[in-house]
């Protein structure tokens, strides 16, 4: 597996098939030997989790870590002996269509950086199972990786709180309720139909009855229930054009006794945040720019907060950048594996050498095709440090011993048929099943565009 990682950093382009990879004159073993690696081989999870909190990572300007967390899908429509798939969200595979495609979901958290940058740095990787509750596995996730961020001496006292910066697919209440002993602040865009309430206002004396718990509505499409923010900025930029941001403090969804709180049977907390609206000149796409809704777990954000954040979210999607590079240039979803453990040790091979690709960009020479324009060393990409990384892996030590010869098995002996079939595993859907049946016709009052006013 030593062998096999290096391999992948100094093949020359991008990795296209796993057995390839044993061409590679940093690969001393056979094609047997490298799907044996793969199948039976052993990697300590745990100890390379904390020898990647260990190692340097990136901050923000203000000195606090920014992690962005999101779900990468590797898809295996066809391996039908494969256990463990979960029917996948994929979006652009037709004309306006989310077509749901059986794959391995893995859950990765990275580092940010700050400025222009598609660099990240992976801090860890988990693979969601049949059943698993997105929020409570990212929670569960994070608070793992915080106590080791805080081992490692990356987080002190009296230091910022640690940034979360997660997408729409994530329930950020939920998330930042679940985080609210650790010293993390959750960041997430909401949907735009979303309705949430406002802090409830002081009561009259000598009023009687039940006290309210909510205040009035707050739609994100309705204007005329925001009134006036509480903050205001406007900021330049150089992709976006004109970015003018907004925001309103002490927000809260409403909760009710269903979904992931169907098991609190005692009162619903009132979780209180900072909504967040950005709006920006245009993109560098050149579609329409549509108004974005950030929920801030923290509250009283000052001008500087809010400018923090929305930056902060912007830079998220670096996160999609190192996936691709995953899959398009280190071969993250090329082999062809059965079972999700072999799976899974791919996956940490992958990150390791990312990590390696991070720890050698100020080492590594620019080694440029004729069309490209020279880069700093702190300017070069993942793709152009590949470049270079054989002439860097010379000057390390490989823990790998020296290949024993050997001879192949006899295999199965000729003119018999194989007795034992592999079995077939079901593809199963993502978090818990519905026994509800969406409605194929399209009915314009039944889907009609509602908002919600719960959480």
């Amino acid at each position: 597996m030593f062998e096999l990682a290096d391999a992948v950093l100094c093949a020359d382009g991008p990795v296209r098939s796993l057995v390839e990879l044993s061409l590679v004159g940093e690969h001393r073993r056979g094609h047997g030997g490298l799907y044996a690696a793969l199948a039976r081989g052993r990697i300590d999870a745990d100890r390379l989790r904390r020898a990647l909190a260990e190692a340097p990572l990136p901050r923000a300007t203000d000195g606090r870590l920014v992690l962005a967390v999101d779900v990468t899908c590797w898809l295996r429509p066809d391996a039908h002996t494969s256990p463990e798939r979960i029917l996948c969200h994929t979006y652009g595979r037709g004309k306006d269509q989310h077509i749901p495609v059986p794959g391995w979901p893995y859950l990765i958290i990275t580092a940010l950086e700050t400025g222009r940058s598609s660099w990240t740095a992976p801090l860890d990787a988990r693979r969601l199972a049949p059943g698993d509750d997105a929020a409570t596995v990212t929670a569960r996730q994070l608070r793992e990786l915080v106590r080791r961020l805080v081992d490692a001496g990356q987080w002190h006292t009296g230091d910022p709180d640690i940034l979360v910066v997660a997408d729409a697919g994530y329930d950020i209440p939920r998330l930042a309720f679940l985080l609210g002993d650790l010293p993390v602040q959750v960041l997430g865009r909401m949907r735009s139909d979303r309705v949430l309430r406002r802090a409830c206002p002081p009561r009259p004396a000598g009023t009687v009855g039940r006290p309210p718990r909510h205040g009035g509505e707050f739609a994100f499409n309705d204007p005329n229930t925001w009134g006036d923010p509480d903050t205001r900025t406007v900021t330049e930029t150089r992709l976006y054009g004109i970015a003018t941001a907004r925001s309103w403090d002490r927000l809260h969804p409403r909760l009710t006794h269903r979904s992931a709180w169907v098991a609190d049977a005692g009162t619903l907390p009132v979780i209180e945040g900072t909504v967040i609206r950005l709006e920006v000149d245009h993109l560098p796409s050149g579609a329409i720019p549509k108004p974005v809704w950030l929920w801030w777990s923290g509250t009283d954000a000052t001008t500087t907060d809010i400018d923090l954040l929305w930056q902060a979210f912007l830079r998220r999607f670096d996160i999609e950048h190192t996936f691709r590079l995953f899959k398009q240039t280190l071969g993250w979803t090329c082999p062809k594996i059965r079972t999700p453990e072999a799976a899974d040790r791919w996956t940490w091979l992958i990150l390791a050498a990312h990590t390696q690709l991070r720890l050698a960009r100020p080492l590594a020479t620019d080694l440029r095709r004729p069309w490209e324009r020279p880069a700093p060393p702190e300017r070069m990409t993942p793709a152009r440090v590949r470049r270079g990384f054989r002439h860097l892996r010379r000057k390390a030590v490989c823990p790998a011993g020296a290949p024993k010869p050997s001879r192949p098995g006899p295999g199965r002996p000729p003119g018999r048929k194989n007795t034992q079939p592999t079995p077939r595993h079901d593809v199963h859907t993502a978090g818990k099943t519905s026994t509800k049946t969406p409605p194929t016709q399209k009915n314009p009052q039944i889907n009609s565009p509602q908002p919600r006013r719960t959480g």
